[in-house]
């Protein structure tokens, strides 16, 4: 694999650090680069957490952008911004850790069932678990899931999914996200196959004929040509994946044969 190199100084750095640029010019991973930093020493860092470990209290690493090598003290900005946030939570009480979405905030106004079992010892009471923990849904609850967005380690925003032609929303002010949300989450919460809105008075008036248990979208049918056409988009993933592992691979055992030859010359 043919790669370009680029050393230069790291002023943010203590004096005599080095920072250097790898970027690949061939095979799957062409135009990408690596960014690796040396000591004075001629020792080789890989990761910010290593190049923490390495300098100690010496250096403040908290707004040091590890790829571009300067302080950026919108980082550390953000940093405190989270750390007070999450000082705030805490002080408040213990983090809220459950995963379930955000259907219900309010208890249950309805009376629990409760039934009264005869020949048991004592008449003790029994309560159906099952139907005590179920609660009903709000209309139009997925909106709640309106501008929530994800991301990556590094708070960068990941790019929506786009939805098939064949689904189509229904209700007042739903989008695609909205959309992709609530199906995200109904095939998360439920084992119940997914067939969006069956009656076609949902259409007309969705506020009367809605069926919480599915999605805001017009009733849709998954054909064999669908599924055929996801599994080769799965299998041509999987191939690019595999290629990429692979030059990778080879890239990096390149990389460390000639670091070891650079190594046993300067020992010799």
């Amino acid at each position: 694999m043919i790669m370009e190199r680029k050393r230069m100084d790291c002023p943010a750095l203590p004096p005599g650090w080095k920072k250097e640029e790898v970027i690949r010019k061939s095979g799957l991973s062409a135009g990408k680069s690596d960014v690796y930093y040396y000591s004075p020493t001629g020792k080789k860092f890989r990761s910010k957490p290593q190049l923490s470990r390495y300098l100690g209290n010496t250096v403040d690493l908290g707004c040091f952008d590890f790829r571009t090598g300067k302080m950026m003290p919108s980082k550390l900005q953000k940093s405190k911004q989270r750390l007070r946030n999450d000082n705030l939570s805490l002080s408040k009480g213990k983090p809220d850790l459950n995963t379930a979405l955000p259907i219900r905030q309010t208890a249950s106004i309805f009376k629990q069932p409760v039934t009264k079992v005869v020949n048991h010892p004592g008449n003790k009471v029994k309560t159906d678990l099952q139907r005590a923990t179920e609660q009903p849904r709000q209309l139009f609850w997925e909106k709640r899931l309106k501008g929530l967005r994800s991301s990556d380690v590094t708070q960068e925003v990941l790019r929506t999914m786009e939805l098939p032609k064949g689904l189509q929303r229904v209700g007042p002010d739903t989008t695609d996200e909205t959309l992709l949300s609530a199906i995200a989450s109904a095939l998360h919460m439920s084992s119940a196959p997914i067939t969006g809105q069956t009656s076609m008075a949902a259409e007309k008036n969705p506020a009367i004929w809605l069926n919480t248990s599915q999605p805001l979208c017009k009733a849709f049918i998954v054909t064999d040509e669908d599924i055929r056409e996801q599994e080769e988009k799965v299998h041509q993933a999987r191939k690019s994946l595999e290629e990429a592992l692979m030059a990778d691979g080879l890239a990096r055992a390149a990389e460390l044969t000639r670091d070891m030859s650079v190594e046993g010359k300067a020992s010799a």
